[in-house]
């Protein structure tokens, strides 16, 4: 009814994610002198509580299976909620990177809270408290859990997962055939995003951001003070532009060499010799002098009649979605009033 099919398991990953957080859990049983015994993993299985209480209870038989052995924990889904906390307008969107595809437009998720009960059986009550206080320092009483939602748009988020509150049981009434079970059931709440369909529509790539500071929070009065303005900076040379070559060898440590025509350059720019990314800081006749391996390349010996490629704007227009860049910074200073649309990129 509502379009074609998708499936991103987006509340199975969430899931999962949460039953891996208690699956290196160990309890430790000491002897007289204060040595370990014996050292239990607590084994973890999806599954409602009371199935495993059922196989609790079973009579071992020879021709059936033995009973369980505690302690053990399980853990399961009971609720799912719409969490209009963390609403956003349906119509919003961010970029995404779709593999194969590219940049594209992608609508906000859906909030929900996923309840989820972590069920632990121990036969005695220090075996619980020591598995307690391996969970309960890192609920504060949230712990972050990175869970990858969407594999083709390499969507990761932090799901906050909640201690909500903890319920005692102590089965021990009963004869002296009765099984003594202890249970302690822990609530938590999962914060995750539902994702709807993802598709191929392509979206802009953001070329510029700029955010303009006031000096105070009077919307209608304030006058602004600064604007910060970013835009992407190439890291390598697109074009190929051989703007002139090097009129001798150079070693890795060398900072100032000639080459044979520097009047296309400009102080405080970048050029590229060969993998070498470097920044212009003088330029003096038709000597450079530089400050090298920029940009994390590797400084390295270059040899007379090398090519000198310039990274400028050109070069800026040329970048990818998906290449390495950096960034070009400017600060202005205002005291206008005025608002700047970034829709129309310009003052209003």
């Amino acid at each position: 009814m509502f379009g074609s099919y998708h499936y991103h398991e987006i509340i199975k990953r969430t899931i999962v994610a949460f039953g891996t957080l208690f699956n290196n859990l160990y309890i430790k049983h000491q002897d007289g002198t204060g040595a370990d015994n014996s050292v239990i993993k607590v084994p973890i299985s999806y599954g409602p509580v009371q199935k495993f209480l059922a196989r609790l209870d079973e009579k071992p038989d020879l021709r059936k299976r033995v009973a369980i052995t505690l302690p053990r924990m399980s853990f399961e889904m009971t609720d799912i909620v719409y969490d209009p906390s963390r609403k956003v307008s349906t119509v919003q969107t961010f970029q995404a990177n779709r593999t194969g595809v590219g940049p594209i437009q992608v609508y906000m998720p859906a909030p929900y809270n996923v309840s989820i009960e972590l069920s632990i059986l121990t036969k005695y009550q220090d075996d619980m408290l020591q598995i307690l206080e391996q969970i309960l320092p890192y609920f504060q009483p949230q712990f972050n859990l990175t869970v990858d939602l969407v594999n083709s748009i390499g969507e990761k988020r932090d799901i906050p997962i909640t201690l909500e509150g903890i319920t005692m049981q102590d089965d021990y009434e009963g004869d002296y055939t009765t099984r003594r079970s202890l249970i302690y059931t822990l609530r938590f709440t999962a914060k995750t995003a539902i994702f709807g369909k993802i598709d191929d529509k392509e979206g802009p790539i953001i070329k510029k951001v700029t955010v303009d500071y006031y000096g105070n929070t009077d919307r209608q009065d304030a006058s602004r003070q600064l604007r910060y303005q970013v835009t992407p900076r190439a890291i390598q040379d697109y074009n190929d532009d051989n703007t002139t070559t090097l009129a001798a060898d150079i070693s890795e440590t060398q900072l100032t060499f000639d080459v044979s025509n520097a009047s296309q350059f400009v102080e405080n720019s970048y050029i590229m010799i060969n993998e070498e990314s470097m920044l212009i800081t003088k330029i003096t006749g038709n000597t450079l002098k530089v400050s090298r391996g920029m940009d994390k390349t590797i400084n390295a010996k270059h040899q007379v009649g090398d090519s000198i490629n310039m990274i400028n704007a050109a070069d800026d227009a040329l970048i990818n979605y998906d290449d390495e860049f950096g960034f070009n910074e400017d600060l202005f200073d205002f005291g206008d009033g005025r608002l700047y649309s970034p829709r129309k990129d310009s003052d209003l």
